[in-house]
C-alpha cells in the first residue's frame, strides 16, 4: 500500500537527451515533450541568464542581438555545456510535474553506446542537479531495440542501428542481454555538414545549418538514382565570391552526392561491427536483417542504400524517432527484470 501511494505522488521519467532533440516520456502518460535541444542565453559579463529552451529557443537562432546566444548544449550525444543542459532539463522536468507530484522523479536517461565513464557521470550529475530523486543510465541502441519491439529475449540475435543527430549507435542483443554496443560520431549533423560543404564547393554558396537540414528533409535521399518522385528545392544564401545574396536550385541527386561520404562512413562502421561478432551471432543478424531507428533512418531510401553497401537487409521501424525514449520508459516500468541492461554512471 505504501508503495502504491508513493507511486501516485511521483513521476517516473524517461529522457532521450539527444544532440538535435530531447524527448521526455512520463510513465503512464506517454511522450509529453519533444523539442529541440537548444538554449537561448543572455550574456551579461560574468552572468548568464537563460531566456528560453526548446522550440522557443530554436525560433531565435540567427535572429538575436549580440548579447543573446543560442547554443546546443549537447554535442555528439554528450553534454558540451553543463549549465545550459541542467537548466534545459530543469525546465522540461518542471513541465512534466503533475499537481500531486510533490516528490522528485526517478529518471532514466539514455546515452550513446560509446560514451566514456566521464561523459556518463556528467549526464548523471546533471540529471541529479536538475531535480531527480534517482538517476539511471541506459545505452541508446539498447533502449531503441526494446522500443522497436525487437525480440531481445530470443536466442537468435537482433541488431539495431540508431541514427541520431550526433551519433549512430549499434547494439546486438540476445537472450535478454547485450552482446555488443558501440557508436560512431557520424549521423544527422554530419549529413547536414556534408550538404553545407557540397553547396559551398559546387555552387560557391554559403548556407547555414537550418537550410542544410531543410534540404536533407525536403529533398534528401541516400540513393544516387534520386527519389522515386523528382524533387527540387530552392535555396538562398550568400555568394562566397561576390558576397551578395544568391539563389540556386538543388535536386535530390545533388543531395545524394553530398551524402555519399557520411553514408559510406556509416556503412563501414556497420560492416566492421558485423566482422567482429561471433560467427553464430553474425549469422543470425544476416538472416534476420538489421533494424533502423532514430531520426536519421527517415532519410529516403537509406535502408536500400545501406543494404547495397553492407550486403545485409535493413528494415525501417515504426515511429523511429520515439524508439529510444519509448524503450527507456519500458525499462523503467519493468526495472527489477531489466536492471541488468542499465550501465554504471
Amino acid at each position: 500500500m505504501r508503495f502504491e501511494v508513493a507511486k501516485a505522488f511521483s513521476d517516473d521519467i524517461a529522457i532521450d537527451l539527444g544532440t538535435a532533440n530531447t524527448l521526455v516520456h512520463v510513465v503512464g502518460r506517454g511522450i509529453i515533450i519533444d523539442e529541440p535541444s537548444v538554449v537561448a542565453i543572455r550574456n551579461g559579463g560574468a552572468t548568464r541568464e537563460v531566456l528560453a529552451v526548446g522550440q522557443k529557443a530554436k525560433q531565435m537562432v540567427g535572429r538575436t542581438a549580440e548579447s543573446i546566444e543560442t547554443i546546443r548544449p549537447m554535442r555528439d550525444g554528450v553534454i558540451a555545456d553543463f549549465i545550459a543542459t541542467e537548466e534545459m532539463l530543469r525546465q522540461f522536468i518542471r513541465r512534466t510535474k503533475t499537481m500531486l507530484g510533490f516528490r522528485r522523479p526517478r529518471i532514466l536517461v539514455s546515452v550513446p553506446a560509446g560514451a566514456t565513464p566521464v561523459e556518463r557521470r556528467a549526464v548523471y550529475e546533471t540529471a541529479v542537479s536538475a531535480g531527480a530523486r534517482q538517476v539511471y543510465i541506459i545505452e541508446e541502441p539498447v533502449a531503441a531495440a526494446i522500443g522497436a519491439g525487437l525480440p531481445i529475449e530470443s536466442p537468435e540475435a537482433s541488431m539495431v542501428v540508431d541514427i541520431g543527430g550526433g551519433t549512430a549507435d549499434v547494439a546486438v542483443l540476445s537472450l535478454g542481454g547485450v552482446i555488443e554496443a558501440r557508436s560512431v560520431r557520424c549521423a544527422g549533423n554530419a549529413m547536414d555538414e556534408a550538404i553545407i560543404r557540397y553547396v559551398r564547393r559546387h555552387h560557391h554558396l554559403l548556407i547555414g545549418e537550418a537550410n542544410a537540414e531543410r534540404i536533407k528533409v525536403e529533398a534528401g535521399t541516400a540513393s544516387p538514382g534520386g527519389r522515386r518522385e523528382p524533387v527540387e528545392i530552392h535555396i538562398r544564401g550568400r555568394d562566397i565570391n561576390e558576397g551578395r545574396p544568391k539563389s540556386i536550385v538543388l535536386g535530390s541527386k545533388d543531395v545524394a552526392a553530398a551524402l555519399d561520404k557520411p553514408l559510406e562512413e556509416l556503412a563501414e562502421f556497420i560492416r566492421h561491427t558485423l566482422e567482429e561478432l561471433p560467427p553464430e551471432v553474425a549469422s543470425d543478424v544476416c538472416e534476420r536483417g538489421i533494424y533502423l531507428t532514430g531520426g536519421g533512418s527517415e532519410l529516403d531510401r537509406i535502408d536500400l542504400e545501406l543494404a547495397r553497401r553492407v550486403g545485409v537487409a535493413f528494415h525501417r521501424t515504426e515511429s523511429p524517432l520515439h524508439c529510444v525514449v519509448r524503450g527507456s520508459a519500458m525499462v523503467l516500468e519493468g526495472l527489477p527484470a531489466r536492471e541488468h541492461l542499465l550501465i554504471q554512471p
